[in-house]
């Protein structure tokens, strides 16, 4: 055991991570964490509410992401973000501007979607009325929305 926790500590000195960068965020709001939420966290977030740049696993009861982040998102309530590539699993999930990956939540929202929405309301508004199908599915489906 102490053995790993050597290996470990080596691995991550060696990779190393730049000045507005962090591999590890704990936040209580994005104005109360321990880092600002304008630095990229690259490996593990955990939130009661978060907003950082991010790329790796968030974990909280809200967690926002700034940019084009990516990873994977589990929130309690809602995740939010501008850009996301990855899964997102949560009561909310919304995206400004795109995603790309799997979405599972009670109400999902995308503007641009490259991949699939599990949950009770899923939107991608820029999808269009079947007229795309099997490529895209529609602008608001029950259960489950696509677009590839």
């Amino acid at each position: 055991m102490k053995k790993l926790l050597i290996v470990s500590a080596f691995v991550v000195g060696a990779i190393g991570v730049r000045a507005d960068e962090s591999a590890f965020q704990l936040s209580l709001t994005p104005d109360i964490a321990i880092h600002p939420r304008t630095t990229e966290i690259s490996a593990f977030s955990l939130n009661v509410w978060g907003e950082n740049p991010q790329h790796g696993v968030a974990l909280g009861f809200v967690n926002g992401s700034t940019g084009d982040s990516s990873g994977l998102s589990w929130a309690i309530i809602a995740n939010y973000d501008d850009s996301y590539t990855g899964v997102q699993l949560g009561f909310v999930n919304y995206s400004k501007e795109s995603f790309k990956g799997l979405q599972w939540g009670f109400v999902n929202y995308t503007e641009k979607l490259d991949g699939v929405q599990l949950g009770l309301v899923n939107i991608v508004t820029d999808n269009g009325w079947f007229d795309q199908f099997p490529g895209k599915l529609a602008k608001g489906f029950p259960f489950f929305n696509w677009s590839f």
